[in-house]
C-alpha cells in the first residue's frame, strides 16, 4: 500500500477520534451546571428510603462516580488538544514529503517497484598473439590493452495490479549511446501459460546465457553460446512454466530476430520470425543437503525464417528494410575490437534450425557443466549446398573455501553464491586486526566452434567464418554474496576464417582479464 492511500486514511481515523473525544469534552459544563439538581434529586431519594444512612451513602457513591466521570472528561480534553497539535505536525510533515521533487513516489496505489543495478569493470591485456591474428583485429599494431565498463546498468522491476509486472533495464556502459537491456510487461499465475513476457527478454537457448552475468563462473560467455545467439534478447512473446515439484520447468516463445536493443524498432516486410523453445529437467536434487548436490540436463531447439537476402545495412535512411540476419559472430571470449570469427551474412537460407543440449552435475564445492549446439542452415534452390556449424564446451570448476553454486529448479539457471565468511577487513579494540577471507574459486573451460563448412579447395558455396578453440583458466574472489573479483588466462587458436579479409587467416593468442563487479 503506497504512502498515498494509507496515510489518508490514517487522518480519517484520527478525525473520528476528534469528533468524538470533543464532543465527550462539550459535555463537561453540562454536567457542571446539573450538579446542584442532582444533589436535591439524590437527597429526595435518600430521605424518602427506609434509612437515612442507605440515601447518604447513594450520594456519596453518586458524587464519587460524577467525580471520576468529571477527571475522565477534563483529562480527555487535554488530550484532545494534544492530538490536535501533532495532527497539525503530520500535516505539515505529509506535506512536504508530498512535494519532495528529489523522492520517488508510486504511480499507483498498488503497484511495486524494486530498484536493481550492477557496475562490471574490466581491465584486458593480449600478453602474445601471431601476426594473422593482428590482422583479425583490424590492424598492424593488434590487440590493444584497454580499461572498460563492461556492464553499467539500473533497472527497476515489480508487479501491477492484479497479476501483471514489469521490468525495464538500461545499459549505460556505453557512454552517450545507452542501450535497453530487459524491457517487457506480462501477467503471472495463468492458467495454462503460468507467466507471458512481451518484449525485449532472452530468448530459451544457451544455459551461459541464461545464466546471469552476476554469477557465471567466467569473464565471457564462451565461443559457440555467443555466436548462435548474440545478446541473446530479442522483441518477442515467451511463456514461462515450471511443475508443482520444481523437477520440471519450460519455455518458448516467438521473437524477431533482429537485435533492436540500440534503436527500438524493426522495419522489413519480411518479420524474420523465430520459434525457440526449451524443456529442462533437475532430476537430481540432494534435499539433506539444500541443494549442494543436484544434476539437470535441458534440451533447446530454435526454428527461424530469415529474410534470406544475405545483404548488409541496406537501410541507412531508415527507409529501407532492415538486413537479413543469417550472420554468426563472436570475440575469443575475451572484449577485442573486433570478432575473430565471423560467417559475414549467409546469402539463401531460407529456414535454420538450431539444437542445444545441456547439462550439469554438482557435487557440493565440485561442478561439471557441458553445453553442445548444432546449426542447419537450409538454403534455397541455386543458393548453394546447405550448411552445417556447430561447436561446445566443457567446464570443471571447484570452490577452495568449500562453497557451492546455488542451482535455481524453477528456471534451470544457476543462482546468486553466499560465501561461508565474507571478506572483511577491520581493527580490533584491543588492537590488531581481524578480518574474513569470502570465498574462493577456480575454474577452467575447453571451448570450441567451427563455423566452416562448404570450403573445398578455397572455391566456396558455403561460409569460411573459422574454427575456435581455447582453454580458459579461472580464479574467482566472492567478496560477499553481491560483490567479487575475476580473473581470467585463456590460450587459443583461430584456423581458416577466409570471410573477415577474403583470405586464409589462421594464429594463436594469449589474453588475460579482471573484472570488479558489484550488483544490489
Amino acid at each position: 500500500m503506497s504512502v498515498r492511500t494509507w496515510f489518508p486514511r490514517v487522518l480519517g481515523g484520527i478525525g473520528l477520534t476528534l469528533m468524538a473525544l470533543s464532543t465527550l469534552h462539550a459535555q463537561i459544563p453540562h454536567v457542571a451546571e446539573r450538579l446542584p439538581s442532582i444533589f436535591d434529586e439524590a437527597a429526595a431519594d435518600g430521605g424518602s428510603g427506609e434509612g437515612d444512612e442507605g440515601g447518604e451513602a447513594n450520594v456519596a457513591d453518586s458524587l464519587k462516580s460524577l467525580d471520576e466521570r468529571l477527571k475522565k472528561l477534563e483529562k480527555s480534553g487535554k488530550d484532545v488538544e494534544g492530538i490536535k497539535k501533532d495532527l497539525g505536525t503530520l500535516t505539515d510533515e505529509f506535506d512536504e514529503f508530498s512535494g519532495d521533487k528529489s523522492i520517488a513516489h508510486s504511480g499507483s496505489s498498488k503497484s511495486t517497484m524494486k530498484i536493481s543495478g550492477r557496475i562490471h569493470v574490466d581491465a584486458w591485456g593480449f600478453p602474445s598473439n601471431s601476426p594473422q591474428i593482428d590482422q583479425l583485429e583490424g590492424g598492424p599494431e593488434g590487440p590493444q590493452a584497454r580499461l572498460n565498463f563492461r556492464r553499467m546498468r539500473f533497472g527497476v522491476a515489480g508487479n501491477l495490479p492484479s497479476n501483471m509486472l514489469y521490468k525495464i533495464e538500461m545499459e549505460f556502459a556505453g557512454g552517450v549511446d545507452s542501450e535497453f537491456r530487459d524491457a517487457y510487461l506480462g501477467w503471472k499465475d495463468l492458467p495454462i501459460f503460468q507467466q507471458v513476457l512481451i518484449g525485449n527478454q532472452k530468448r530459451p537457448y544457451g544455459l551461459d546465457h541464461l545464466n546471469s552475468s552476476r554469477y557465471n563462473v567466467f569473464l565471457e560467455r564462451p565461443f559457440v553460446i555467443e555466436a548462435f545467439n548474440q545478446d541473446s534478447r530479442r522483441l518477442g512473446i515467451q511463456s514461462y512454466g515450471v511443475s508443482e515439484n520444481e523437477r520440471w520447468n519450460w519455455r518458448y516463445g516467438v521473437f524477431n530476430q533482429r537485435l533492436i536493443q540500440d534503436e527500438g524498432n524493426y522495419t522489413n516486410d519480411h518479420l524474420q520470425l523465430e520459434f525457440a523453445s526449451r524443456l529442462a529437467n533437475t532430476f537430481w536434487w540432494d534435499e539433506t543437503s539444500e541443494g549442494r548436490g543436484y544434476a539437470h540436463w535441458a534440451i533447446s531447439h530454435s526454428w527461424a525464417h530469415p529474410d534470406g537476402r544475405g545483404m548488409g545495412d541496406t537501410n541507412p535512411s531508415g527507409t529501407g528494410p532492415d538486413q537479413d540476419e543469417t550472420r554468426f559472430r563472436t570475440r575469443p571470449e575475451a572484449r577485442t575490437a573486433t570478432r575473430w570469427l565471423d560467417t559475414e551474412r549467409i546469402a539463401g537460407v531460407g529456414d535454420y534450425h538450431l539444437l542445444g543440449l545441456e547439462n550439469v552435475w554438482n557435487f557440493g564445492p565440485v561442478q561439471f557443466v557441458g553445453e553442445y549446439q548444432n546449426m542447419w542452415l537450409l538454403r534455397d534452390a541455386g543458393a548453394g549446398s546447405d550448411l552445417f556449424l556447430w561447436g561446445g564446451y566443457f567446464y570443471a570448476s571447484y570452490f577452495l573455501t568449500g562453497e557451492h553454486m546455488p542451482w535455481s529448479r524453477s528456471s534451470g539457471t544457476l543462482e546468486r553464491i553466499k560465501p561461508f565468511e565474507e571478506f572483511f577487513l577491520v581493527r580490533r579494540a584491543r588492537g590488531g586486526c581481524g578480518g574474513g577471507w569470502g570465498a574462493w574459486q577456480i575454474a577452467a573451460r575447453y571451448s570450441y566452434l567451427d563455423l566452416n563448412d562448404g570450403v573445398y579447395g578455397g572455391i566456396s558455396d558455403g561460409t569460411a567464418g573459422g574454427i575456435g578453440e581455447s582453454f580458459t583458466f579461472g580464479l574467482n574472489w566472492y567478496w560477499t554474496a553481491y560483490a567479487r573479483m575475476q580473473f581470467n588466462w585463456m590460450v587459443g587458436e583461430i584456423r581458416d576464417n577466409i570471410e573477415t579479409r577474403d583470405v586464409p587467416l589462421s594464429g594463436s593468442y594469449s589474453i588475460v582479464g579482471s573484472r570488479f563487479m558489484v550488483d544490489f
